[in-house]
């Protein structure tokens, strides 16, 4: 059976990230290794600290730059993370002073937001109906 262990992300800057996902998304930290020039830097959800960790990438590669700043300029969230109360989470971000590029919105089956990462991404946050 093959099931995901690792995705990713890039990012602009590694530590600010780390600090974005930790403190104000609420991400615990899980991998921090030394690479040399960038580390192998993963979180998890507070919820589900040994499931899923997401790699905060850096997006030193022209190519990865490239890509990164493209799906930001289309308006495409790179990734989506999953809430129970949409709502909830979108008052509470509003409060630490994330910037949301879509307030929340029905869309059938499921309700979504998106918001700026602050590390050079739009990030979805989904809620089924």
């Amino acid at each position: 059976m093959i099931r995901i262990a690792v995705t990713s992300v890039f990012v602009k800057d590694q530590l600010k990230a780390l600090e974005f996902y930790t403190t104000v998304l609420g991400f615990v930290e899980k991998q921090n290794i030394d690479m040399g020039e960038a580390r192998w830097l993963t979180v998890a959800s507070a919820a589900d600290p040994d499931g899923i960790e997401l790699l905060l990438e850096p997006n030193t590669t022209p190519i990865a730059k490239a890509f990164q700043e493209g799906v930001f300029h289309e308006g495409i969230p790179a990734t989506s993370f999953a809430v129970d109360d949409l709502d909830a989470e979108y008052a509470r971000l509003s409060g630490l002073g994330v910037r949301f590029t879509q307030e929340p919105t029905s869309m059938g089956p499921v309700s979504v937001a998106v918001f700026d990462d602050t590390c050079g991404n739009l990030i979805q946050l989904a809620q089924m109906n």
